[in-house]
């Protein structure tokens, strides 16, 4: 292949696999050769807990700016990552179809959520996470943890230090009963044999777009005609759908990436269904509502986020999460 676009992915073991997968599909639809730029983070190098960071967007920033300095054609994101104001100068082209969308426990010796021992130690660095396992099991000892994937497993006891790859958040293991983490990531990785538990929605709702990907270009295109085609041939209708409106109501409670709230959409026949969830950091508040509208394309599902947002807040949900 004579022309190769630079496709730009953070540094770690997730995030260079699924900018692995997505190039080599985007590859093998264009025709084109692909060479990987490898882009470091604030996230990748800031010890603090995500929340006092200002949430996963942290991850972004740098990545948007290389494509912006056209030092790529095109970004990989986790889209949960992603802040909801889209940047000027950057649009999303393509979300593939979604990976699995629930959370995963990952315990010692195999338990189950309502297995673990009274007082379990339970590693995660999401709020959303940690509220929505006190409101299930309040006698639960929630503890903030970083790292990447391998890193955080290895603080399982029973997984140890197999599993450390270096990142930001090593150097302890074996100190938490359980952690969780998005079962798409462990999928992905391979590492879907730790997973004990899938966590049902109904128990817990997880994070607005998580298991998609976002693969952002600039606005005026890729620079290769034949990648541009290739993103909008990529992209599902049905994923997009679902996660415009989880964003839009996630934007409309003027919520961040690290905010206590969980939203599920899914398509219905015809209709689309959107589920939230606003939690305080505690657990011992949460409001559950639902919605449905017709599933006649982005504007109807940015509109359904926004009136299941407002009727949340109209009922609360802004002062539950902390968010007013």
């Amino acid at each position: 292949m004579s022309a190769t676009f630079k496709v730009g992915t953070r540094g770690s073991a997730l995030a260079t696999t699924q900018t692995g997968w997505a190039a080599q599909k985007l590859s093998e639809i264009s025709g084109l050769g692909v060479e990987t730029v490898l882009v470091k983070t604030e996230g990748d190098v800031v010890t603090g807990s995500l929340a006092s960071l200002g949430g996963t967007g942290v991850f972004a920033a740098a990545l948007r700016q290389h494509l912006l300095d056209s030092g790529c054609d095109l970004a990989v994101h986790s889209l949960k990552d992603l802040p909801t104001a889209q940047p000027e100068g950057l649009v999303l082209s393509c979300i593939p179809a979604r990976e699995d969308v629930r959370d995963a426990l990952c315990s010692h010796d195999g338990l189950g959520l309502d297995e673990l021992p009274q007082g379990a130690k339970v590693g995660t660095g999401s709020p959303r996470r940690g509220a929505q396992l006190l409101a299930h099991r309040p006698d639960l000892q929630i503890v903030d943890i970083r790292g990447n994937v391998p890193t955080r497993l290895g603080r399982v006891k029973g997984i140890g230090e197999t599993l450390d790859d270096g990142s930001v958040g090593r150097g302890t293991h074996g100190d938490l009963d359980a952690v969780i983490l998005a079962a798409a990531g462990m999928r992905r990785l391979g590492l879907d044999k730790y997973i004990t538990e899938y966590l049902d929605p109904s128990i817990m709702l997880p994070a607005p777009g998580q298991g998609a990907l976002a693969l952002e270009t600039r606005t005026a295109g890729s620079g290769h005609e034949a990648l541009d085609q290739a993103l909008a041939a990529f992209d599902d209708e049905a994923t997009r759908l679902q996660v415009v409106a989880e964003r839009s109501l996630l934007s409309t409670l003027e919520a961040g990436c690290a905010a206590p709230i969980g939203a599920l959409a899914h398509l219905d026949g015809g209709e689309l269904v959107l589920e939230a969830v606003a939690c305080n950091p505690d657990g011992s508040q949460t409001m559950r509502r639902s919605a449905r509208t017709a599933a006649a394309g982005i504007a109807s599902a940015q509109q359904l986020g926004r009136d299941l947002a407002r009727a949340m807040i109209a009922d609360g949900a802004a002062v539950i999460a902390g968010l007013a």
